[in-house]
């Protein structure tokens, strides 16, 4: 069996998704999704947000996941719900690269980047594929206790000394070139911090 990268993470069943978020299309909406945007779900998981994302941005978003099994569920929900993407990619997402066609507005981690080992190379591979002005949003479990994290009358979440601050996550994406914008309250255990990349003028003609 390979070694998965993010060995810190997991997918949950989407019971405890519905119960602790039951309107993702608000959560997106809330961290900045809008329509015409070109969005990447970055570590999508079972597609819990791609969903929604697209119905927001008319079917203009990227789903990548490295699970292949993952991939297919998402796949099936997507098909379920007669909901259209620009692709659903089986991949690495250090590679990113490599497997998207051009670039895009918005990057979405979601309950991810926590149990990622090099998370500034995740920011830089993130980075590269945004536009200029482009946005990153990380959401994260705030950094509570695990046992106070409650879904469906049991603890959820990462381990305690996994959970990340604020101000750690600064401290791996900032080095990759983006500026912090604001930071979003998602109750009841989560925050989105909200990162912009540079916006770059495009030089007059002489």
């Amino acid at each position: 069996m390979s070694e998965t990268p993010f060995p810190a993470t997991g997918m949950p069943d989407r019971d405890w998704w519905a119960a602790l978020w039951p309107n993702p299309g608000e959560v997106v909406r809330s961290l900045g999704v809008k329509p015409g945007m070109t969005v990447l779900d970055l570590c999508c998981g079972d597609g819990y947000f791609t969903g929604p994302i697209a119905r927001i941005v008319d079917g203009n978003v990227y789903g990548v996941d490295l699970d292949p099994i993952l991939i297919e569920r998402a796949r099936a929900e997507l098909e379920r719900d007669a909901t259209t993407v620009l692709g659903m990619i089986c991949a690495d997402a250090r590679e990113l690269g490599h497997v998207l066609p051009g670039k895009v507005d918005y990057v979405l981690i979601a309950n991810t980047f926590h149990g990622v080992p090099d998370k500034t190379a995740l920011a830089r591979a993130a980075a590269a594929i945004l536009r200029s002005g482009g946005t990153l949003a990380v959401v994260n479990w705030r950094p509570l206790p695990r046992e106070r994290t409650v879904v469906l009358g049991e603890p959820r979440g990462p381990k305690t000394e996994l959970r990340m601050s604020t101000d750690d996550v600064g401290r791996f994406v900032e080095p990759a070139g983006f500026t912090l914008e604001k930071v979003i309250n998602l109750p009841p255990y989560h925050y989105g911090s909200i990162y912009r990349m540079p916006l770059i003028q495009a030089s007059g003609m002489a």
